[in-house]
């Protein structure tokens, strides 16, 4: 038996994943930083265009100045950034000068690892970032297999395209990426092999999510056939639709003879600081989750259901959704079998709805429908259906956004923000609404200290007391014993 390595997704993947609506802020990282730092990860799944975001429009924090604090905070251990494609924030493609910057600045402020995962498996993306990232100074750049099932992506797909990845030189490695967690430990003894036969030396990844609950025996799988590195969470974070718990897989890895080299001290005690946060803030906890035959089928995540049951529920339409499940299906065909993972879970529902609900269906076509058959975000892997392309192609709307003007190239840009810009800044005028970065400048640096224990306290402290009680906190060590009780009235008082 082998040595298996880890990967934590925690504060990426899990993160949004399972606390999609908050994703953590600068405070919180640091806080856990260094204890993450002992555990012995190969990296950390630390963030993303998407997660750059999400900082400045709703956290009012820099993430650039983030990413700088967590490679101080995590010397030992690799902060890992990934991309879809050429595009920074935006779907749609950017010029490969605007992604050189993108990368040269990443690197710069403490990015070491970078995985390229192109949604449409489109090989000149692929390779094309790859020798960019390397060329800008990236340690490691690893390729994403995202897995899928369809009629087109068979193993023979996955192995052609492995191989064509493993023969670049900027690529360090590659990992099988199942973002539905719908891969079976059955298809995992075929898929593995057929990638590793073609990629010679490189090292191989396997990152699951736990939906459906066959991660944990896929994973299993794939240490026995040759799988080095496995992605995983803790605590809180880890099942549900997130990836499996680090702390049981490396208890059945060894129950199996493999060798986990991790601190398990440090990895119990990163445990509990996301305990005590999820507890502080209210988060909810993932949960192994049962067996569901349907989502080999739809490959749709929870979270773009529980969202689209919404929808249907205030139109009082529930009675619809395995009608709008159904057409998903038809329509994810339509268009090419597009991989379930962000944006197309959504834009393949948006349109099953308007088929379902409407008089016909492609009546009515949302933009990022007509854009996708536009290939606006990359080639479909697989044609799309003439007839429905046709439909959607002759339509007016098709029309006017054909005759927008195209995004602007890093020259072009640079001359309309002006040159005295940092590169950073530079990077987030480009592509966000003004107003949001003035507001994160506005807002100054980030606050640097979190402790769950004390928000619990000021808490409950500060919050509201429920049907007339009020709440105490005791606080007690040798020498001293303190309560503090908040009166139903206001304010507080002090028992010693």
């Amino acid at each position: 038996m082998g040595k298996i390595k880890l990967v934590d997704v925690c504060i990426r993947d899990g993160n949004q994943s399972l606390w999609g609506a908050m994703q953590m802020r600068t405070a919180q990282d640091l806080a856990v930083a260094p204890i993450m730092d002992r555990v012995g990860f190969h990296a950390i799944d630390f963030i993303s265009s998407t997660f750059m975001a999400v900082a400045v429009r709703y956290h009012k924090e820099d993430p650039w100045e983030r990413i700088r604090l967590m490679r101080a905070a995590m010397p030992a251990t690799p902060l890992q950034f990934i991309t879809t494609g050429l595009r920074f924030i935006s779907w749609e493609a950017a010029d490969f000068d605007f992604m050189r910057l993108v990368y040269r600045c990443l690197v710069r402020n403490g990015i070491r690892r970078f995985i390229m995962l192109d949604p449409m498996h489109d090989e000149t993306a692929l390779l094309t970032s790859a020798r960019i990232m390397k060329e800008e100074g990236a340690e490691e750049v690893m390729a994403a297999l995202t897995y899928t099932i369809s009629e087109v992506h068979d193993d023979k797909f996955y192995a052609d395209l492995a191989a064509k990845c493993a023969a670049s030189p900027h690529f360090d490695r590659l990992y099988i990426k199942d973002p539905a967690g719908i891969l079976t430990p059955e298809r995992a003894r075929t898929l593995i092999p057929a990638v590793k036969a073609r990629i010679g030396e490189k090292p191989l990844e396997l990152h699951s999510h736990c939906t459906i609950g066959l991660s944990v025996f896929s994973y299993l799988v794939g240490a026995e056939l040759g799988i080095e590195v496995l992605h995983t969470a803790v605590g809180p974070l880890a099942n549900g639709s997130s990836l499996p718990s680090a702390t049981r897989l490396v208890a059945n890895l060894r129950g199996h003879g493999y060798e986990v080299e991790i601190d398990d001290h440090a990895l119990a005690r990163m445990t509990e600081y996301f305990t005590n946060l999820a507890e502080a803030e209210g988060l909810p906890f993932g949960t192994p989750q049962e067996y569901d035959a349907s989502f080999l089928r739809h490959q749709m995540a929870g979270g773009t259901l529980t969202t689209t049951r919404r929808q249907l529920a205030e139109l009082k339409l529930e009675h619809k959704m395995p009608e709008v499940i159904a057409e998903a299906e038809r329509v994810r065909a339509e268009l090419g079998h597009p991989i379930m993972v962000t944006p197309f879970p959504q834009i393949v529902l948006a349109q099953a709805l308007s088929n379902v609900l409407g008089s016909e269906r492609y009546g009515q076509v949302p933009d990022e429908v007509i854009r996708y058959v536009m290939s606006r975000f990359g080639r479909p892997t697989a044609p799309v259906d003439p007839k429905v392309e046709a439909t959607i192609l002759d339509r007016p709307r098709t029309k006017e956004i054909a005759a927008e003007p195209p995004r602007l190239t890093l020259d072009e840009a640079r001359r309309r923000l002006g040159t005295k810009l940092s590169d950073e800044e530079f990077l987030l005028r480009a592509v966000m609404p003004a107003e949001q970065v003035d507001a994160m400048k506005a807002a100054g640096p980030a606050a640097r200290h979190y402790n769950p224990i004390v928000r619990k306290v000021t808490k409950a402290i500060s919050e509201p007391p429920k049907s007339g009680d009020a709440p105490s906190v005791l606080i007690e060590k040798p020498g001293l014993k303190l309560m503090l009780k908040r009166s139903s009235r206001a304010g507080a008082t002090a028992n010693a």
